[in-house]
């Protein structure tokens, strides 16, 4: 599986496209180069589905992963968290290798 939303994940995607205000197919997950590890995730709404676009439909949402990060979260899990301090998506991804302390950047 290329990608796996857990309920919660889902959830919350749900809640932000919702919120948006205007019609979206889902949100693009794709990596960028940044932080003091290398890569970052990053979390877009889409419009519309790109042609090399992998698309993964869970729990009643789609999330397009962008054809340039599938060879970085192949296998990956996609959770959503929140405590007293924070909130946010957390990646439990298989391929990587290290994380910075922050918890904003890794690399495979």
């Amino acid at each position: 599986m290329l990608l796996t939303l857990t309920e919660a994940a889902a959830q919350r995607v749900q809640t932000m496209l919702e919120g948006r205000g205007k019609p979206s197919v889902g949100i693009r997950i794709g990596v960028r180069s940044k932080g003091c590890n290398g890569l970052s995730y990053t979390l877009e709404f889409a419009d519309e589905v790109g042609p090399y676009d992998e698309v993964v439909e869970a729990h009643g949402v789609r999330v397009l992963i962008d054809p340039k990060a599938v060879m970085f979260i192949l296998g990956s899990e996609m959770d959503y968290a929140e405590d007293k301090l924070s909130s946010g998506f957390v990646f439990t991804n298989p391929n990587e290798k290290g994380r910075c302390g922050c918890g904003e950047s890794f690399h495979v």
